[in-house]
């Protein structure tokens, strides 16, 4: 059996905003085909630290790589899933074109979208099981649709490292469950980091967990307990765990 290769490779990085330090002395690696959830509480670093491997901000201090390069040089082969929907929910977009709006950097910079480039999108949204919405309007899609859509975006270009920064935060439980339903047969392929505030979903869905609140700690999912969580937190947590069916 081969080696993994790392992926994502952080040390002793520290970000601060004007003077205020938000991330300090953290070191992180990812290899490739983990499931890593970062969670921790509002404003403790998380989209802080994924901006940084996406190259977008730079650290005070420290190294970071991004597959043995730097994040910028690493970027086009990351696909970033944002919080919220980047697109005005009433402008006449179908959900083909924003899917295709993530091959903008293979595409050709003048022209029509290629035949490779529709294909590369059916796909994604089969990935996703959005593909009978291809024709719909973005914008009178529901949220969890919407977050689908943004997920066949990212996969678009084949990426093989795939961001996500809350992509659960505005929509429902079962919703929900559908969506880590769709990211765990996606980590067959791809290597996922998913920021969530949901720690319910730590025990059935990701193999390793980085508590971030300013420090970083990283574990195995099965050693994640309830003073590993107060501690990340800095005071008690409620956990619920999701049922899976496997």
């Amino acid at each position: 059996m081969s080696q993994k290769k790392p992926v994502i490779e952080i040390s002793q990085v520290e970000f601060a905003y004007d003077e205020n330090l938000v991330l300090e002395n953290i070191t992180l690696t990812v290899q490739e085909g983990d499931f890593l959830g970062v969670v921790g509480p509002n404003g403790s670093g998380k989209s802080t630290l994924l901006k940084i491997i996406l190259g977008l901000i730079h650290p005070l201090s420290g190294k970071v790589r991004v597959f043995g390069r730097t994040p910028e040089r690493g970027r086009h082969l990351i696909g970033y899933v944002p919080q919220h929907a980047d697109l005005d929910a009433t402008f006449p977009i179908s959900v083909m074109d924003v899917v295709l709006i993530g091959r903008l950097g293979k595409a050709p910079i003048l022209g029509r979208y290629r035949k490779i480039d529709r294909r590369a999108a059916e796909e994604a949204m089969r990935q996703v099981e959005i593909y009978d919405l291809r024709n719909q309007r973005f914008g009178a899609l529901s949220g969890g649709q919407k977050q689908r859509v943004l997920m066949a975006r990212a996969l678009v270009g084949k990426p093989e490292l795939l961001l996500l920064d809350e992509p659960t935060a505005s929509i429902d439980g079962r919703v929900e469950h559908d969506i880590y339903e769709v990211l765990r047969k996606l980590n067959e392929e791809v290597t996922i980091i998913l920021v969530s505030h949901d720690l319910g979903f730590i025990s059935t869905y990701v193999n390793r967990v980085a508590c971030v609140n300013r420090r970083l700690v990283c574990n195995p999912t099965d050693h994640i307990t309830g003073d590993v969580i107060e501690a990340c937190y800095s005071g008690p947590v409620h956990m619920l765990k999701h049922k899976c069916e496997l």
